[in-house]
C-alpha cells in the first residue's frame, strides 16, 4: 500500500470509529489487540523516482562530507561523571573559545555531560563523528555572575555528581554535597564577578543548573555552534602534527568528608 493510500485508510478508520461510537447499538467491545506497522519502505514500494533519484545525489554528496577524516584521536574518549576525558576536552574547547573571541582569559568553564551524544573513538576522526558527538545546534557563550552564584552552580554541579569543567576544581560527595571548591587554585569572592564560557543550553538554566538564570550579563556568539568549535580545534591540531587527546585531572574529585 503506497502510504499517502495508508494514510487515507487511517482517516477512513478514525471516522468509521466516530459514527460508531455515536450509534446506539447495544455492541460491547470486550477485547481488541493491536500492533506496531512502522511506516517505511513496506509501504511503498512503488515510490517516486524523481524524488528518489534526486535524494540519492544529495545523499552521496552527504556521505563524502561525513566521512572525511580531519584528525586522529589518541585514545577513545567517553563521556561521564564526576569527570571525563570527552568533557574535560570539550570544556577546555569553550575556555579557549570564548577566551579568544573576548581577547582575555575567562574565569573557567562548563559544558554539560548530557550535551555528549557520542564516543570519541581512538583512530581517525571524521566530520560525522563530531556531528554524532554535538548533534544539536547549541552555541557557545560568556556568561557573568557574582560570586555567590558561582557557589550555587557549583553546589548545582555537585548535585548533578559532576559536568565538564575547565578553569575550576570541586570536591564533592557521592551524596551530591559539595565539599570544597576553587577557581585557578583561588578561593571564591562572593562579591566577585566571574567570567564563564558554556553553551546556550546550559546558559539558559537548564540540565538542573538554574543559577546560570542570574546572570549579570551575558553575550551569545550564536555563529560558534560547539560543534564547529570543535571541528576548528581537531583540524588545527591535525596541522600542527598533533593526536587528540584528554585525561582526567581530578578536577571533580568524589570525596567523603
Amino acid at each position: 500500500m503506497h502510504i499517502k493510500n495508508l494514510f487515507h485508510f487511517a482517516l477512513l478508520t478514525a471516522a468509521l470509529c466516530v459514527l460508531a461510537s455515536c450509534s446506539h447499538s447495544t455492541v460491547k467491545v470486550i477485547d481488541s489487540k493491536g500492533q506496531l506497522i512502522r511506516v517505511d519502505s513496506t509501504w511503498d514500494i512503488s515510490n517516486d523516482s524523481p524524488v528518489s533519484v534526486a535524494i540519492q545525489a544529495y545523499k552521496a554528496k552527504f556521505n563524502d562530507k561525513m566521512s572525511e577524516i580531519i584528525g586522529k584521536a589518541q585514545t577513545t574518549l567517553r563521556g561521564y561523571r564526576p569527570e571525563s576525558p570527552l568533557s574535560n576536552l570539550a570544556a577546555d574547547i569553550i575556555k579557549k573559545k570564548v577566551s579568544d573571541v573576548l581577547g582575555k582569559s575567562v574565569d573557567f568553564a562548563v559544558m554539560n555531560d548530557g550535551g555528549l551524544r557520542s564516543t570519541l573513538y581512538e583512530g581517525n576522526i571524521t566530520v560525522g563523528h563530531i556531528y554524532e558527538i554535538f548533534p544539536f545546534e547549541n552555541h557557545v557563550v560568556a556568561v557573568i555572575l557574582k560570586g555567590e552564584d558561582v557557589l550555587h552552580l557549583f553546589e548545582e554541579i555537585a548535585k548533578r555528581g559532576g559536568e565538564g569543567i575547565s578553569g575550576a576544581q570541586l570536591q564533592i560527595t557521592s551524596k551530591g554535597e559539595l565539599v570544597n571548591c576553587n577557581i585557578g587554585g583561588k578561593p571564591i569572592n562572593p562579591n566577585a564577578l566571574y567570567t564563564i564560557g558554556t553553551i546556550d543550553y546550559v546558559a539558559e538554566g537548564n540540565d538542573g543548573m538554574p543559577s546560570f538564570k542570574k546572570s549579570v550579563k551575558r553575550q551569545d556568539y550564536p555563529d560558534a555552534l560547539m560543534r564547529d568549535v570543535f571541528f576548528d580545534f581537531v583540524k588545527s591540531q591535525t596541522a600542527q602534527g598533533k593526536v587528540i587527546n584528554s585525561q582526567c585531572e581530578n578536577r571533580i574529585k568524589v570525596v567523603e568528608p
